[in-house]
């Protein structure tokens, strides 16, 4: 799948979370979504810059980030079930994993605030980071192996579909 062929899928799929994405539907997208936000910024910066205003509004890279998140959610859902995953492991390693565990970490640190000299809250924002770091990995693995061969749960493979 080429690069257009990926984005006008993606924006065909606007809020389709079921079936699956391939590897280079996935990867094609993220790329599109990454270098519009870097244009819009750059256009944004160039403009205030010109304007005198350098903290102007963010409506370039607002926009860019709006048109892209419901697909880029998607696109990443779908690309889990192709190689078996359910979405739900999307928002699951990125908010519920460290959202817990900083909460449970946060619990343990008001706990231990009493004792002196330590250096709890710092300690338990870098095991929390380290955490979502984790997640993060884990998570680029996944949507870096191939595809299930053959169909599965969440429909035919990609790449054995015809047109």
């Amino acid at each position: 799948m080429s690069l257009t062929e990926s984005v006008k899928t993606c924006f065909r799929k606007y809020f389709t979370f079921s079936g699956r994405a391939s590897r280079s539907e996935y990867w094609w997208f993220t790329l599109f979504a990454i270098a519009l936000g870097l244009v819009a910024s750059g256009l944004e910066t160039f403009i205030n810059a010109a304007t005198d205003t350098p903290e102007g509004p963010l409506i370039l890279s607002g926009a860019a980030s709006l048109a892209t998140l419901f697909p880029s959610l998607a696109v990443t859902w779908r690309r889990l079930h192709d190689i078996d995953r359910s979405g739900l492991w999307y928002p699951g390693l990125m908010l519920g994993i460290p959202l817990g565990s900083g909460l449970l970490l946060a619990g343990i640190g008001m706990l231990l605030s009493q004792v002196q000299g330590l250096y709890v809250g710092a300690t338990l924002q870098l095991i929390t980071l380290a955490l979502l770091g984790i997640c993060l990995i884990i998570l680029i693995v996944w949507l870096c192996k191939k595809s299930q061969p053959g169909p599965n749960k969440y429909g035919p493979n990609p790449h054995e579909v015809t047109p």
